[in-house]
């Protein structure tokens, strides 16, 4: 896959729709991913610091560190591939791709911002992903603020070999 997207002309900004439909994608892989870490860190704390099945999920360290780890992971998740190619496995379902305005993939200082902004609209009940409905660019709140775009790419041409 091209790591720089040059058919701009062929793009058209993503309605709320599509950007659902992936984010539901996406999020089921980062649950999955979640449920493998929760499990290592049950692990950790039984086998490796020996406490007992009761005390498992119990004090503020314990809770703090399976946060943290689950929100490392999840922003790992959506750096890797946004920065690598713009587009998550469940953007790559719904044809969809982030990207900088010039059709570069975005940087990973623009991942940390969309992911914050990102995490901050789905926390104030979805109003930064709403807000496509409302801009005529079809923005959301992550797309204004890290300076990217989220873009439905063209069907493939069948037959075309690439």
């Amino acid at each position: 896959m091209s790591r720089y997207f040059t058919q701009l002309d062929d793009v058209w900004p993503a309605g709320l729709g599509r950007r659902l439909g992936a984010m539901l994608y996406d999020g089921f892989l980062v649950l999955a991913i979640w449920v493998a870490i929760s499990a290592l860190h049950v692990l950790v704390v039984r086998k490796l610091l020996g406490l007992p099945a009761e005390a498992v999920g119990q004090g503020n360290w314990q809770v703090f560190t399976l946060r943290m780890l689950m929100l490392g992971s999840a922003f790992l998740f959506f750096a890797f591939f946004w920065c690598r190619g713009g587009m998550t496995l469940g953007m790559q379902a719904w044809r969809l791709r982030v990207q900088g305005q010039d059709g570069a993939p975005i940087s990973l200082r623009q991942a940390m911002i969309r992911f914050a902004v990102g995490t901050l609209s789905f926390l104030v009940f979805g109003l930064g992903y709403l807000w496509v409905l409302f801009d005529g660019q079809r923005r959301s709140w992550s797309d204004m603020v890290s300076g990217s775009q989220v873009v439905v790419l063209p069907k493939a041409v069948k037959g075309s070999g690439s």
